[in-house]
């Protein structure tokens, strides 16, 4: 019987390196801009004829755990400091089933952070503290 995928087991890798695993990850999608104009038929009739137009990305939006890594909050840094183009990284969103194999994998081109969200802190609650980022990047393609 086939494994069955579960959307929690997936991580971010960065150049081919394991970078971290998250708890969320939204905005792994591509559309393409639909173009629309008005033609007129040889009858005199007036019809909308729709065409692609320019391919977009969505950023990818990743939540997990604090812990004592700083990898996410040092790449934010890079383009805090001005430094988007020593920032910009090629990474890939690996799903993997339940024995750790990898099953899925989408790779974003030059992507970089433009943000990282740190824990909402409240001294009543027992929530996990936990770290967003971000990822805008000008590509995506299932591997």
């Amino acid at each position: 019987m086939p494994d069955l995928m579960t959307t929690f087991n997936f991580v971010l890798e960065i150049g081919g390196v394991e970078m971290a695993s998250f708890r969320k990850c939204s905005g792994v999608e591509s559309e393409t801009e639909t173009i629309e104009y008005k033609e007129a038929t040889k009858d005199g009739k007036m019809i909308i004829r729709k065409v692609p137009g320019a391919m977009k990305w969505s950023d990818i939006t990743l939540e997990r755990r604090i812990d004592e890594s700083k990898a996410l909050w040092e790449w934010r840094k890079q383009v805090e400091d001005g430094d988007v183009d020593a920032a910009r990284r090629d990474g890939s969103i690996v799903i993997k089933d339940s024995q750790k194999k990898e099953v899925a994998r989408w790779n974003f081109e030059r992507g970089w952070v433009s943000k990282w969200t740190g824990a909402e802190l409240d001294a009543g609650s027992n929530e996990v503290a936990t770290e967003k980022v971000t990822i805008t990047h000008e590509g995506l393609h299932r591997a």
